[in-house]
């Protein structure tokens, strides 16, 4: 959940505010913005301000959808500015939880290897792993950074690769490896006198660099209107003047993966997919003083769900769910 520009372009507490208003204007997404309003004021250095935005979401926890990842944030916030003992009780708090979502765990693990806590944060990377990977057959993406996590802090400790090593090792796709990315000795080559070693050390700090701004520094997207089955019914039944944009369930489908690839194939990058429903379309057409039955308002439409953080990245990563809500892996679906 954190900012998708890289810092040196970001006015964080102008983003942070601009994000608020957002909130508050769009209370179904509030959530998702309000975390990433933290996020930017995590990286201004106003620590206490992002716990305020914590607490706030905190305030109705029976509402929130990822109540365990906004806590795991809270105490990795927390600890960076002195409230140790805090941080810790919430991290034992997410531990005992059990979260079925990777981030609360990365992210606590995470908070306890920045403080050198390294057997504390590989028994949490263990025990996500162990929770969210047992009998799967193949790891979602989203439970990549547990995976590697796992791995830099077992490298770290000194400890034998094991079965989860070596899947890390699998999944890893940069061209430097993890056993060299996560060696501790690179750490005491930066001092090193000779240029060779050090041209070599830059050269893998660079591909690191570059896989971690891939994965987490995505600008804008080009995002595509998807309407599940029941939504387009809907919609084509109380909108007649649409039943030419979308002909069929099927054929819409078919139309949205097809226009995708004909985006990354000319070079688009960045591309995404937002889903509609009938209540929101008819809301935001109100808002814009514009019948439902504009076809022209789709598209803005579309704009506005991706500017609310309602975006997913196009194509899923791979063992990933299809974008469709078949429930079936995007390969074996609409990327077969």
């Amino acid at each position: 959940m954190r900012p998708d520009t890289p810092a040196e372009n970001v006015d964080h507490p102008a983003e942070a505010a601009r994000l608020e208003r957002t909130a508050a204007r769009y209370p179904e997404d509030a959530e998702a913005l309000l975390l990433q309003a933290a996020a930017h004021l995590e990286l201004a250095g106003d620590r206490p301000a992002a716990t305020t935005l914590y607490d706030r979401l905190l305030s109705s926890p029976d509402t929130l959808e990822t109540p365990h990842l906004v806590r795991a944030l809270k105490a990795s916030n927390l600890w960076e500015y002195g409230h140790e003992a805090e941080a810790r009780a919430i991290i034992d708090g997410v531990r005992t939880a059990s979260p079925r979502d990777p981030a609360p765990w990365v992210i606590v693990a995470e908070s306890l290897e920045a403080h050198d806590e390294l057997e504390a944060a590989q028994e949490t990377f263990t025990a996500g792993v162990a929770l969210l990977l047992t009998d799967v057959p193949e790891p979602p993406y989203s439970t990549h950074p547990l995976l590697f996590g796992r791995h830099r802090v077992r490298r770290m400790l000194g400890v034998s690769h094991d079965e989860w090593d070596t899947l890390a090792d699998t999944l890893h796709s940069s061209s430097v490896s993890l056993d060299e990315l996560h060696d501790p000795k690179r750490v005491w080559s930066l001092g090193s006198d000779n240029p060779a070693e050090l041209e070599a050390e830059i050269s893998r700090l660079r591909a690191e660099l570059g896989a971690y701004r891939e994965a987490l520094s995505r600008p804008f997207p080009v995002a595509v209107l998807h309407w599940p089955e029941g939504e387009l019914a809907e919609l084509v039944g109380a909108y007649e003047s649409l039943a030419t944009e979308y002909p069929s369930h099927e054929e819409h489908l078919a139309t949205i993966e097809g226009s995708l690839r004909e985006l990354a194939a000319s070079g688009t990058p960045n591309l995404g997919i937002v889903t509609g429903t009938v209540p929101s379309y008819e809301a935001f057409a109100a808002s814009e003083g514009a019948s439902p039955g504009d076809v022209d308002l789709l598209p803005q439409y579309a704009t506005t769900l991706a500017a609310r953080g309602r975006a997913v990245v196009w194509p899923p990563q791979r063992g990933a769910s299809c974008w469709c809500g078949s429930g079936e892996a995007y390969g074996e679906c609409h990327g077969g």
